[in-house]
């Protein structure tokens, strides 16, 4: 398996923009489909984004045009770019390495967009 670290994350006003970070340590990574999931208080998990081994990008539709998904193999780290911040963006984000039979995930990061 792999371990994942997030970083990143905090409070920033309506509008605003956040990268954040998911360095990986353990196997291969360039071998897994890397993602990012975000769960608000009250509410269930869901996919932001996520990119596959070929390069693939799969978004949620709350998201798209405003958070961009990216990968270094070479730094073994995920990103995600996220702009034009809204209230309802506020949650948890976690990152995500998945290779059957594998599925990790990291211990998530709070973003919190309030004015």
């Amino acid at each position: 398996q792999v371990q994942l670290v997030e970083s990143g994350g905090g409070l920033v006003q309506p509008g605003g923009s956040l990268k954040l970070s998911c360095a990986a340590s353990g196997r291969i990574f360039s071998d897994y489909a890397m993602g990012w999931y975000r769960q608000a208080l009250g509410k269930q998990r869901e996919l932001v984004a996520r990119i596959i081994r070929g390069g693939s990008i799969d978004s949620g539709d709350s998201v798209k045009g405003r958070f961009t998904i990216s990968r270094d193999n070479a730094k073994n780290t995920v990103y995600l770019q996220i702009n034009s911040l809204k209230p309802e963006d506020t949650a948890v984000y976690y990152c995500n390495a998945r290779n059957y039979p594998y599925d990790c995930w990291g211990q998530g990061t709070q973003v919190t967009v309030s004015s």
